[in-house]
Parts: C-alpha cells; sequence; structure tokens
C-alpha cells in the first residue's frame, strides 16, 4: 500500500508561483511512475505533469514552459513547481503514483486528496 499526501496549494494572483509538493509513504520501492493531475469544477481530471515509467517527464500542453515536475527519491516525494499561473490553473491538484502488482492484478493506482490551487485574475 502507498499513502500520499499533498501540500503547497492555496490562493495567488495571476503571474504568481506555488510549488507543490506529495510525500509517498509505504511501498514506495516499486512505484513506476509519479504524476499530477488536476481537477476543476464540473471538468474531468486531466494530466498535468508525470514521471513516465522510463523515466522521461510528459507534460500537459497548457502547463509546457511554466510547470516543472521533479522528485527527490530518497524523500519519496514528488514537486510540481508552478510558474506563471493563470486562472484557467485553478483546480484540485492531485498525486498519482502507479505500482505494479506483479501479478494478473495488473497496476494498483493510488492517488492523494488533493490540494486546492485558486488562480485570481
Amino acid at each position: 500500500q502507498v499513502q500520499l499526501v499533498e501540500s503547497g496549494g492555496g490562493l495567488v494572483q495571476a503571474g504568481g508561483s506555488l510549488r507543490l509538493s506529495c510525500a509517498a509513504s509505504g511501498d514506495t520501492i516499486c512505484i513506476s511512475a509519479m504524476g499530477w493531475y488536476r481537477q476543476a469544477p464540473g471538468k474531468e481530471r486531466e494530466l498535468v505533469a508525470a514521471f513516465t515509467s522510463d523515466g522521461g517527464t510528459n507534460y500537459a500542453n497548457s502547463v509546457k514552459g511554466r510547470f516543472t515536475i521533479s522528485r527527490d527519491n530518497a524523500k519519496n516525494s514528488l514537486y510540481l513547481q508552478m510558474n506563471g499561473l493563470k486562472p484557467e490553473d485553478t483546480a484540485v491538484y492531485y498525486c498519482r503514483v502507479v505500482v505494479p502488482t506483479f501479478s494478473i492484478l495488473g497496476d494498483n493506482i493510488y492517488w492523494g486528496q488533493g490540494t486546492q490551487v485558486t488562480v485570481s485574475s
């Protein structure tokens, strides 16, 4: 089992910055992918940025050049540096990890509780 706790959300003005953190605990050694998703009211949850299983990164087109995903493996932590925030970035941001089950059940997907990011105009 993996537990995820996000932090760092808040209220900022357009053009401001925030850094989100996600602390993972539990069976973290076999995590194959980690990323950030967000969900605005009335909308589907969408990918923001992620580390892929091969160590690469994947960003939503809307955040490329503004957001940077990083990680600290020693601390089992994931970060999202968000610069040049826009009102459309307002959403609840969720940390997501993928852990293979090494069985026919396939992967387990774990989500954090979410942290609110609000960007005012």
